[in-house]
C-alpha cells in the first residue's frame, strides 16, 4: 500500500497485479509506504477502511481517495498458477508444481479450497463496505498505461517502472467445461472486471 497525503491518494496493492513495480517505482514519492509483511501490504479494502482510513480521518480530518488495479481473472489465476510452480515452492502445502491449470482452476473454484488453490478474491478485495468506503479508481492491469498515466498526472511525476516479481511464462489454457464452472463460480469477478471503464 502506498499513501500520497498531499494527493489524498491511496494505492492499494492487489496481488499479481504489478504493484510491486508501482511500489519500487513510487515508495521515495510516497508519504507512507507499506511493503511488509505482505498481509499489510496487500490489505483488502475492507482492512483499509479498518485501520487505516480512519487515521487519516481522526488525526488528519483527511478523506483519501482510494486507487486499484484488477486483473482479468483467468490471467489472475494463471499468474498466482505459475507464481506456485517456482522451483522455492518445491514441497510445499501451496505448490502447484505437480499440477494441472485446469485442476488448479477447478480446486479454486470448490466450497473449501485445498491450500495451493487458496489465492483470495478480487471482487472480496476490491469489495465496497458498508460505510461508503469504495475504490474510486480501479483501472484494467491489462491497460496499465491508463493507470500509469493518471498517477503522473495526479503525482505530478514520471514513472519508470522494471518489471518484477514475475512468474515463469509457460501456456495455460482450460478445458470449456472448467471456463464454464469458472464463470458460473466466479461470476462477481468477471463482472466487476467488465465493469470497469478505466
Amino acid at each position: 500500500m502506498l499513501v500520497f497525503f498531499k494527493e489524498r491518494l491511496v494505492l492499494l496493492s492487489v496481488p499479481k497485479t504489478g504493484t510491486t513495480a508501482l511500489h519500487s517505482a513510487l515508495r521515495e514519492r510516497a508519504d507512507m509506504v507499506i511493503s511488509s509483511p505482505p498481509d499489510l501490504k496487500h490489505a483488502p479494502l475492507y482492512r483499509y477502511n479498518r485501520w487505516v482510513r480512519p487515521m487519516f480521518q481522526r488525526v488528519c480530518d483527511a478523506e483519501m481517495e482510494v486507487v486499484a488495479v484488477m486483473r482479468e481473472p483467468i490471467s489472475w489465476l494463471g499468474s498466482w498458477y505459475r507464481f506456485r510452480r517456482r522451483p522455492f515452492m518445491v514441497g510445499k502445502d501451496n505448490a502447484t508444481t505437480d499440477i494441472e491449470f485446469d485442476e488448479f482452476v477447478r480446486s479454486y473454484c470448490k466450497g473449501k479450497q485445498p491450500p495451493f488453490a487458496n489465492v483470495g478474491s478480487q471482487a472480496v478485495f476490491l469489495a465496497a463496505q458498508p460505510n461508503g468506503c469504495a475504490v474510486n479508481h480501479l483501472f484494467k492491469y491489462e491497460k496499465q498505461e491508463r493507470l500509469i498515466a493518471f498517477l503522473q498526472q495526479r503525482l505530478d511525476t514520471e514513472i519508470c517502472l522494471k518489471q518484477e516479481n514475475v512468474s515463469p511464462v509457460m501456456e495455460l489454457s482450460l478445458s470449456t467445461k472448467t471456463e464454464s464452472i469458472l464463470r458460473r463460480k466466479c461470476a462477481d469477478e468477471f463482472a466487476l472486471y467488465n465493469s470497469i471503464n478505466l
